[in-house]
């Protein structure tokens, strides 16, 4: 059983830094991809950022520029570390992994949630 658990989220003045972590139970090297997405109150959840297990990373245009996702494979650790913050980067952002299997040419991807952590960008 797959358990991603984030931390570091909190309240924080615009342009203002902050470093959320998700910690996979597990070697997560197995994950073909692993990411955050956010969700802000009456809204749909969005993708902010992804890496691949190759390294290959990937950013919503809104936070290009100021939003770095990174992963630590000795730590079974994905970060993403959060410059410039504005208010509309107010939402619970939500850690992703994924594995995928081919079988008989068929791909498979299973995707894996952490609960989230609440980001509040406010003076």
């Amino acid at each position: 059983q797959v358990q991603l658990v984030e931390s570091g989220g909190g309240l924080v003045q615009p342009g203002g830094s902050l470093r959320l972590s998700c910690a996979a139970s597990g070697s997560i090297s197995r994950f073909n991809a692993m990411g955050w997405y956010r969700q802000a109150p009456g809204k749909q959840r969005e993708l902010v950022a992804t890496i691949t297990s190759g390294g290959s990373t990937n950013y919503a245009d809104s936070v290009k520029g100021r939003f770095t996702i990174s992963r630590d494979n000795a730590k079974n650790t994905v970060y993403l570390q959060i410059d410039s913050l504005k208010p509309e980067d107010t939402a619970v952002y939500y850690c992703n992994a994924q594995t995928r299997t081919m079988l008989f040419g068929v791909r498979y991807d299973r995707d894996y949630w952490g609960q989230g952590t609440q980001v509040t960008v406010s003076s």
